[in-house]
């Protein structure tokens, strides 16, 4: 097992069976699994660290994993494209178990015990990727860039006018006789 700044060794924790144990940690995160597909997708800023807390607690067979991860988030406005950034908290529920033994079915739903040490780094990993915005907001009131001349709603108006779609022309009849 790999030495890290997320990896607990649980030996005495295994034993007996109900201990608890904190386990606090911040930690840098590894900056290629969390890099965004493009330009406008949010993501975790350069150097960022994942501040992790977390209750330990053994059972049979393994050992359950609850606690809460912090780490700061930067993305793109969907509507008006200024740089929009928080913090995701996430709250985390997650189990542990020994790899199976001959002819036992693997727990897909489990991350490993090897060499009586849990990783929790692809644990935090994969819950920032599922938390992280995909369609990040600066306010809920935004109105965004207009389609036409495209300047920010929020900052100006403008007179800009929808042209006519020629499919409803005929339509425009009903209109002057109302």
């Amino acid at each position: 097992m790999a030495v890290g700044p997320l990896v607990v060794h649980v030996a005495r924790l295994r034993r007996p069976l109900g201990t608890t144990m904190r386990f606090h940690a911040s930690a840098p995160l590894d900056d290629e699994r969390l890099a965004p597909a493009t330009a406008a997708d949010s993501r975790v800023p350069a150097g960022a660290e994942a501040d992790c807390d977390f209750l330990l607690e053994s059972y049979p067979g393994g050992i359950m994993a609850t606690g809460m991860v912090r780490v700061p988030w930067a993305g793109v406005c969907r509507r008006c494209t200024t740089g929009v950034e928080g913090t995701l908290v996430i709250s985390l529920k997650e189990r542990f178990c020994d790899p199976p033994g001959q002819g036992e079915p693997e727990d897909e739903e489990a991350f490993p015990i090897l060499d009586d040490a849990i990783d929790l780094g692809p644990m935090v990993h994969e819950a920032i990727l599922t938390e992280l915005p995909l369609a990040p907001l600066c306010r809920e009131d935004c109105e965004g860039l207009c389609p036409y001349c495209g300047i920010d709603r929020n900052e100006e108006t403008c007179d800009c006018v929808a042209p006519r779609d020629p499919r409803w022309a005929s339509l425009d009849v009903l209109r002057s006789t109302s």
